[in-house]
């Protein structure tokens, strides 16, 4: 049995869920320039010793956070195309999994905002971007291969490559994103114009 379902490893990862959700919560009504030790403590209902022993610099509490934004995109994105995402239509699939990256309310804005600001980490920390770069190849992978399965099937538009579709799609939604969170463009018009450049994509 894995000692991390029971115990003082269970306890341990649930203490920095909480306290990465705290983040979250600071970052929702202050920006991430509002987290700090002690406004985190406060608002996870522990002292700045206990938050600075799990998270001994800012930087890993908005990493912290980061990871657990991800963790409840991934359960939002579930719910959209279904638990099984192997066994969902793959345009269903590039549709919600896109348009996630788009805030549409109070919570996920302070999920793109973690995101944007550990981004943007990325530009001086070389250990960051080193993982940055994981992540999106890992990314774009998942979405070229979900492209290579419409191919497959005969329903993507001819001449359309996956390998670089995939990129394309992302680095599209993560522009609109950015402009939602700024205030150059609505949430609506954004996820809509990640959608149209999916059905773009199709035959």
């Amino acid at each position: 049995m894995d000692r991390r379902t029971r115990g003082p490893g269970a306890r341990h990862e649930e203490r920095r869920r909480e306290i990465a959700d705290a983040v979250l919560a600071v970052v929702a009504d202050g920006g991430v320039q509002a987290v700090s030790l002690a406004e985190v403590a406060a608002r996870a209902g522990v002292s700045a010793g206990r938050v600075q022993h799990y998270f001994p610099a800012k930087r890993q509490l908005i990493e912290a956070a980061f990871e657990r934004g991800n963790e409840l995109s991934s359960a939002r994105i579930r719910e959209g195309a279904g638990a099984d995402l192997d066994a969902a239509p793959p345009r269903t699939v590039l549709t919600v999994v896109l348009t996630e990256l788009i805030a549409r309310d109070a919570e996920t804005e302070a999920h793109m905002r973690v995101r944007q600001s550990f981004t943007a980490l990325a530009l001086a920390d070389d250990a960051i971007a080193d993982r940055m770069r994981a992540d999106y190849a890992r990314f774009h992978g998942q979405i070229a291969g979900l492209l290579r399965k419409e191919e497959r099937d005969g329903a993507l538009a001819p001449g359309v490559d996956p390998g670089e579709a995939a990129p394309a799609l992302v680095a599209l939604a993560e522009g609109l994103a950015y402009y939602v969170l700024i205030g150059v463009t609505s949430p609506q018009a954004a996820r809509a114009r990640v959608a149209d450049a999916v059905a773009a994509l199709y035959t």
